[in-house]
């Protein structure tokens, strides 16, 4: 039975190094985990802040070209307007020619 208690002893101490050897392999994998989290979360966080800019410019570009299109409107309203004062008969056959063809569109 000595013999027995000898084998089990080593067995424990086997699996009392295996494991002692293990948490130091998980505190490695842990520690490479950790790293490779970080490494990830640097990388997501660079793209949110891209991705922050890009929309924050284009933004102030689409800002830009509707100041642009409301002055385009403001000018076009402006030339209409002279053109029906200029000449009141012309632009009132355009307006019933146009609502003529608009009414045979739509049925």
């Amino acid at each position: 039975m000595a013999a027995t208690t000898g084998t089990q002893g080593s067995a424990w101490q086997d699996t009392g190094t295996t494991v002692s050897g293990g948490n130091g392999r998980a505190s490695t994998v842990s520690e490479s985990a950790a790293a490779t989290v970080d490494k990830i979360a640097t990388g997501a966080h660079q793209a949110v802040d891209r991705i922050a800019s890009a929309a924050t410019s284009a933004a102030s570009q689409l800002g830009v070209k509707g100041d642009e299109m409301l002055e385009a409107k403001e000018r076009m309203m402006d030339s209409v307007s002279e053109y029906v004062r200029a000449k009141p008969l012309a632009a009132l056959g355009i307006a019933l020619a146009a609502g003529f063809v608009i009414s045979r569109i739509i049925r």
